[in-house]
């Protein structure tokens, strides 16, 4: 198939993919403890659509059912699909960069930043919120911040920064921030439970708030990886060759830490620490579509904000009324597909 024939066909599967994300959040707007009919949240969502608002009238909808499916459900599914295309994109660019099939959103440590950070927050109670938005999660990307930081500046080597020194710090500083929260739970027992929820990552405290302040991040990250992606496809035939046909490999890995780094404090501070998402979709997509990361980062996003989604809705459902951390679920489907991972490198080795 001819490159040109294969851009009209993914574009065309592509549009497709976001159709169906878009009948997946109506289908999970529809979900959960409350009895609201597929019919009344229809009307619900149609009544916020410009023109198509003047044929809708909610008279015989209850207000209860008004305030759950706009306050509630809606911005709680929006968020956990910004945040599920966020972090597929940045564990997408992480494997090119790295070239490294287990690299993920986290691997340099900043889930451990962004947990201190949180942990933090919570220990010395500065959980209060501002124009809606909580201290926590500021202190939390914060934390994310600073920790990049540090594992940049512990692996750069003059003015180049090595990929496998920079693997090697995120990892050390990983364990390091782990063990002073570790130390602090024990410190602070009171406190154990708001910790653990917090690190098994949850969207159940979605606001359009947060929406707001992910929807951007996220947006302008695909679109900077994605003007990225060509000069990365060349940097993964090897840093030598890529210097030879006029990249400027330093820069580019800076662009891409910088951008991903940005993209994943954001995450994290308002959903906790999801793991495996960012590991999971970029296989699944590299499977279906190749290694182009032309085809890669667009589609990880889309096809992660979709496995978010349905990830998050049997969180939320599965045990009615009670729920549970959205990173138990994504982890429930990582795991095997991890082992699967080492299973083929270790086939490889052999």
């Amino acid at each position: 198939m001819m490159y040109s024939e294969k851009k009209s066909y993914y574009r065309k599967v592509f549009i497709g993919g976001v159709i169906l994300l878009l009948l997946i959040i109506i289908g999970s707007t529809n979900i959960g403890v409350a009895n609201i009919s597929v019919k009344q949240t229809a009307e619900i969502l149609l009544s916020k659509i410009p023109l198509v608002n003047k044929f809708i009238t909610l008279d015989n909808v209850k207000e209860s059912s008004i305030v759950i499916i706009l306050k509630l459900r809606l911005p709680r599914i929006i968020l956990a699909s910004f945040v599920g295309a966020g972090l597929s994109i940045v564990g997408a660019s992480f494997q090119g960069m790295f070239k490294n099939p287990m690299a993920d959103p986290y691997v340099l440590g900043i889930s451990s930043g962004a947990a201190l950070g949180a942990t933090l927050s919570m220990v010395f109670g500065i959980d209060s919120h501002i124009t809606g938005l909580s201290l926590t999660a500021l202190c939390a990307f914060i934390g994310a911040v600073i920790t990049t930081l540090i594992v940049y500046n512990i692996a750069r080597i003059g003015s180049k920064v090595p990929s496998t020194t920079l693997l090697l710090s995120g990892v050390a500083i990983s364990f390091l921030l782990s063990s002073i929260i570790s130390l602090i739970m024990t410190f602070k027992r009171e406190q154990i439970e708001r910790i653990v929820m917090w690190t098994m990552g949850s969207v159940s405290a979605a606001s359009w708030n947060h929406v707001l302040v992910v929807i951007p991040v996220v947006i302008i990250s695909t679109i900077v990886l994605y003007f990225l992606s060509r000069d990365l496809n060349v940097y993964q035939l090897g840093e030598d060759d890529a210097k030879t046909m006029g990249i400027e490999t330093e820069k580019l890995k800076k662009y891409i830490l910088l951008i991903c780094t940005i993209q994943v404090s954001v995450a994290v501070s308002v959903s906790g620490i999801i793991g495996f998402v960012g590991l999971i979709v970029p296989h699944v997509v590299r499977f279906l579509t190749g290694s182009d990361n032309r085809v890669v980062i667009p589609f990880s996003a889309l096809v992660g904000a979709i496995f978010l989604v349905l990830c998050d809705t049997i969180a939320r459902s599965i045990v009615p009324p009670m729920e549970i951390p959205v990173g138990i679920v994504t982890s429930i489907f990582g795991v095997p597909f991890f082992m699967y991972l080492l299973y083929k490198t270790k086939k490889k080795v052999l």
